[in-house]
Parts: structure tokens; C-alpha cells; sequence
């Protein structure tokens, strides 16, 4: 597993992204199961994000976390307490690429359902693909991909939607370890130059810290907030790092975790 992300914390001239910020104020939300039984998933959750931040939200499985990102992005309504959020675009776990068509009319995908015809959005699809390592792969169906290069095809589509922020739900969940941190490298080099406000819902601590400017531990269902810690660890980033291992060990402390691997 490589040792460090190769990122950089402040490139020269980072596109601006536009201006965002998310707040949620005291926000619950509830759903019903198949059976009949109700289910709290989040409780009392504050946030705010600022513009350009990349939020990670770590927390046992079924503690909201996904449930969290929908309302960000509209997909749902609280229950109860406010939401305000910029435009927001979900990137869930499974790339749900279209296996009919190529990667980069998978790309295409976002531009042209906002209105862009077919070659203005292959034209803007494929000014991207060499800077997300996928050139010379334009013509190449889904099932011809590698699984990291399918996420990179999903993040592409995810980042061609314009919106200002991104809600990131396991993206690299499905993965092997060495392509996972691979994925993670990439990332981070990534939103170094593609600026969003990003908030990332994963159960991996240590990929929160290496990737996130901040970290929210959420509680067992229903979610609320246990924890809030500043990622203060200058870029790149290794794992070796005794501030990113101490923080690591502080976040699953707050899940009750303690020398949890």
C-alpha cells in the first residue's frame, strides 16, 4: 500500500469554485421499513460546511450517513430542523455506468442532461480525461475497466454536473486495498486543482484523515453528532504520520473504538 497521498495542499492557480456553504440546523429524519417499523436514522444533527472544505462524516453502518448526503442533495426532506445547501450532486458507492455506452458518453452523461448537446458534452468530457489519468480509454465500454477506472469515469460524470457541491457516499467501498489507496491518491490530487465543497461519507477513519480539512464522527443510530476534529496536517499526507495516527486513534475513540484496526 503506497505510504503517502501525492497531493498538493495549495496549487498555484486552482480553478475558483463557486461559492458554498451548507448549514444544518438541529435536522432529524426518520423512514419506515417494509414491516411497518419505524426508523430514526439521524437526530439533532448540526453542521456547517464551509465553501471548498472537504467534510468527511465517518460513523458505524446504519447510523444515518447516506441518509445525510440524500438530504444534502434533495433526494429527501428532514423531519425536522433546516437545511441550506448550494446544488449538490450524489456520487454513490456503485458507479452505475451505462454498459451500452462508451466511458466517455458515460461522462458526457451530466452535461447533456443539463441541456448540452452530444458533442459540446463529449468535447468537455474528453478535455478532462488525460488530467483524470483516462486517456486513451474514451472508446472503451464499462465491463473493459478496471474498477478504479470505472470510479474515475463516475467521479468525471459527478464533476461534469456543474454543481457546486459534491456528496461523495463510499466511492472507493467497493474496491481492493491497493487500488482503494491508489483512488484515495488520486482524489486528493484531483481536488487540488478541480475545487468543490465536498462532503464524504465514508467508514474508513484512516481515508477521513487523509483526505478530509475536517472530520464529523457520528453516534450509532440515530445519527448525531459525537465529534467534530480539524484535520490540521499539512499535505501530502502519510499514514506513518504520528499527528494523522493520533487523530485516527481520536476519531475512533469518540466511536468507542479504541485501538480499533
Amino acid at each position: 500500500m503506497p505510504a503517502e497521498l501525492q497531493s498538493r495542499a495549495r496549487p498555484s492557480a486552482p480553478p475558483r469554485a463557486p461559492v458554498a456553504e451548507i448549514v444544518l440546523e438541529r435536522v432529524g429524519h426518520g423512514y419506515r421499513r417494509r414491516n411497518g417499523a419505524d426508523v430514526q436514522a439521524l437526530a439533532g444533527v448540526s453542521l456547517r460546511v464551509a465553501a471548498g472544505e472537504l467534510l468527511a462524516v465517518v460513523g458505524p453502518s446504519g447510523c444515518g450517513k447516506s441518509t445525510l448526503l440524500e438530504l444534502l442533495c434533495g433526494l429527501q426532506r428532514p423531519d425536522e430542523g433546516s437545511i441550506v445547501c448550494p446544488p449538490a450532486v450524489l456520487m454513490p458507492q456503485r458507479d452505475l455506468l451505462l454498459p451500452w455506452l462508451s466511458a466517455l458518453d458515460n461522462a458526457a452523461l451530466a452535461p447533456r442532461i443539463a441541456g448540452d448537446s452530444r458533442a459540446l458534452a463529449r468535447r468537455r468530457a474528453a478535455a478532462l480525461f488525460a488530467e483524470l489519468g483516462l486517456a486513451g480509454f474514451e472508446g472503451a465500454r464499462p465491463h473493459e475497466l478496471s474498477g478504479g477506472m470505472r470510479q474515475r469515469v463516475a467521479f468525471l460524470r459527478t464533476l461534469l454536473s456543474g454543481k457546486p457541491v459534491v456528496c461523495l457516499d463510499e466511492p472507493f467501498g467497493a474496491l481492493d486495498a491497493l487500488t482503494r489507496a491508489e483512488m484515495q491518491q488520486w482524489l486528493a490530487r484531483t481536488l487540488a486543482h478541480e475545487r468543490r465543497t465536498v462532503v464524504l461519507v465514508t467508514h474508513d477513519v484512516e481515508e477521513a484523515v487523509l483526505l478530509a480539512d475536517r472530520l464529523v464522527v457520528l453516534s450509532p443510530r440515530p445519527g448525531r453528532v459525537l465529534a467534530e476534529l480539524d484535520v490540521d496536517i499539512e499535505r501530502p499526507r502519510s499514514r506513518t504520520d504520528p499527528a494523522a495516527i493520533a487523530l485516527r486513534e481520536r476519531a475512533l475513540s469518540a466511536l468507542g473504538m479504541d485501538g480499533c484496526g
